[in-house]
């Protein structure tokens, strides 16, 4: 066994973020009031992705990203809206969503079988991440979880990974693998850093960046060919 630590970002690696999102924004816009809710996911789905690559470039904050993604939502179908307060809301109604991808409570079960030791290491809000885990039956399988919240720092910064790697104890960067769906996060982060990264890239999309993992997984077959020999 090469690897010891293996560092799993969570949505869309683990985790079905896109699920749990439509459900979630379905509550809100329930909550609101607001029927045309395709037209509003339309809209809303590509910003906020805008925004959370704006703030892996260190552009926005996380406190401006989540108290205002809402409000600028609504603004552009004429409505005023509190920030705050719809971003309280969504992260109840998120927080309830503990949907997975399918085998991947089965992976993580053969990988702490076979003695590896997992962390779950994720951009997101601590009140929902801690939530969706708990409901997904996921959480007994990790030794720890690291929320860039709680670490106040995010991927790809180096702080982050270096923030992780102080909270594992014998921690090494040559026996450490890092497995998540971003490029711009998980594979430049954890190259930067120096340690082996592992791309889950299960829509098989190009990777036209300047970014190279170390593998290209397409499926779970793929990391268990990779750890589970």
């Amino acid at each position: 066994m090469y690897y010891i630590f293996l560092l799993f970002d969570l949505d869309h690696t683990l985790l079905d973020f896109d699920c749990a999102e439509d459900r979630a924004l379905d509550a809100l816009l329930a909550h609101e009031g607001f029927m045309d809710v395709s037209a509003f996911k339309d809209y809303y789905i590509p910003m906020n992705k805008g925004m959370w690559r704006d703030l892996e470039k260190g552009d926005i904050s996380k406190p401006e990203l989540i108290n205002t993604r809402f409000s600028r939502a609504f603004v552009h179908f004429g409505l005023e809206k509190d920030g705050k307060e719809l971003a309280q809301l969504y992260q109840r109604f998120l927080s309830q969503q503990g949907q997975t991808y399918e085998g991947a409570r089965e992976l993580l079960a053969d990988l702490k079988q076979a003695g590896y030791q997992i962390y779950a290491a994720t951009n997101g809000v601590t009140a929902i991440q801690e939530g969706r885990l708990e409901r997904s039956g996921l959480l007994p399988y990790f030794d720890a979880i690291f929320i860039s919240e709680q670490l106040a720092t995010a991927k790809p910064s180096l702080d982050f990974f270096e923030k992780v790697s102080e909270r594992i104890a014998g921690f090494s960067k040559e026996k450490t693998l890092m497995i998540g769906d971003s490029l711009t996060a998980d594979m430049a982060g954890g190259a930067a850093f120096g340690i082996d990264t592992a791309w889950y890239n299960s829509k098989q999309l190009d990777n036209n960046s300047s970014v190279q993992p170390t593998y290209t997984l397409s499926d779970y077959s793929d990391l268990r060919a990779l750890l589970l020999r």
